[in-house]
């Protein structure tokens, strides 16, 4: 359903990215068209990108009630709710979403991310590895069934899923930090250490987490003077970066 010349401005303005003029544009048309999918659907990516979350969302649920089989429109629902922290339903949908066409991985995988972030370790194994199964490369759903399996407490399973993470992306810092996570819970407290210290050294972003990971782990094996050296982090975080820790 569209309305003209009207939406045709609509379509340009957001093409541009000209997010005031979609916001503007579709509450004009919606004013007149309240039925108009299209529209809200548009204004919910504007809204999106300016950080409207609560707009954003009512738009996209808008766009989704008028016509629910719009597979678009709930792509854009699943990533409104991931933004606004609601991951389970953000998994619901993208598990809605890879139940239309069970080929497309990438469906699957976001399942697998989100149900991560709603602490569902569970589903997100089960969803990674159904992403898995469609592309055994997919480095993404592999990293996602590392951390899921990791924080299952699943350790033997969780190292090796991690080093086919780095495997695939060695230059993925996340992928390498949870290796280092996973070395730490199968029982290799000094592969971990290590881990974490080349992380302190030239992995930004994760760097300053490295640091305190180390931190927590030199602490439960160190003795006393490893302790008070563990208590000042700007002298700890030296020590590591330097190479100079052994447990």
């Amino acid at each position: 359903m569209t309305a003209g010349p009207a939406f045709a401005d609509l379509a340009a303005a957001a093409e541009r990215g000209d997010h005031a003029t979609v916001v503007r544009l579709a509450t004009e048309i919606l004013a007149t068209n309240p039925g108009l999918d299209g529209a809200h659907e548009l204004r919910a990516r504007a809204y999106l990108a300016r950080g409207e979350l609560a707009q954003a969302e009512a738009d996209a649920q808008a766009a989704v009630r008028l016509d629910p089989d719009e597979i678009r429109y709930r792509e854009l629902l699943a990533e409104v709710l991931s933004a606004i922290g609601g991951h389970r339903e953000a998994a619901d949908e993208y598990a809605r979403l890879a139940r239309l066409d069970p080929r497309q991985a990438e469906w699957t995988r976001s399942e697998a991310t989100e149900r991560l972030a709603a602490a569902d370790s569970g589903g997100a194994v089960t969803a990674a590895r159904r992403a898995l199964r469609l592309d055994p490369d997919d480095a993404a759903a592999q990293l996602a069934l590392a951390r899921g399996l990791l924080r299952a407490g699943q350790a033997t399973q969780a190292l090796t899923a991690a080093d086919r993470a780095v495997a695939l992306a060695p230059d993925d810092p996340g992928a390498r930090e949870t290796q280092a996570d996973a070395r730490w819970l199968a029982g290799d407290e000094p592969g971990a250490l290590a881990a974490y210290a080349a992380l302190a050294r030239d992995a930004q972003p994760v760097a300053g987490r490295a640091v305190d990971k180390a931190r927590d782990l030199y602490r439960s094996r160190a003795g006393f003077g490893g302790r008070l050296l563990a208590a000042v982090r700007p002298l700890f975080a030296a020590t590591l970066r330097g190479g100079r820790l052994r447990l």
